[in-house]
């Protein structure tokens, strides 16, 4: 199902941010990046992926709160959406589960861990 899947990709460090995409794309997934969850809420609101990747930690609008947003808006309740986060506690991922998170990644991971979270997220 990687075969042309869109991904959103969205992460404050420009390197992650291209270290992550690369990952995708060289499995096969379409990708496109944002640099913030302001970004990527307008990005997904013009045109939805199939899956988004989120930082956690992100200035102004961090990763669960773009998640949360994402879940109230019209059409996107069932969007696929991993989370990834340097540090992550046991609150983060109380509320990802709620939220609706499809599945949470600590850095640093592997590229296989990254591409299999992201088809998980796509089959459920």
């Amino acid at each position: 199902m990687s075969q042309g899947a869109r991904v959103l990709v969205v992460d404050d460090d420009p390197s992650v941010r291209r270290l992550i995409a690369l990952n995708l794309e060289l499995d096969g997934f379409e990708v496109r990046t944002a640099c913030d969850g302001w970004a990527a809420l307008a990005d997904v609101l013009a045109d939805p992926p199939d899956v988004i990747t989120l930082d956690l930690a992100m200035p102004m609008l961090d990763g669960l709160s773009a998640a949360a947003r994402l879940r109230a808006a019209d059409g996107l309740a069932g969007l696929p959406v991993v989370l990834i986060s340097a540090v992550i506690t046991a609150q983060d991922r109380e509320l990802a589960e709620r939220i609706g998170v499809s599945a949470v990644l600590t850095k640093p991971f592997e590229p296989a861990d990254l591409v299999a979270a992201v088809r998980g997220a796509l089959r459920r």
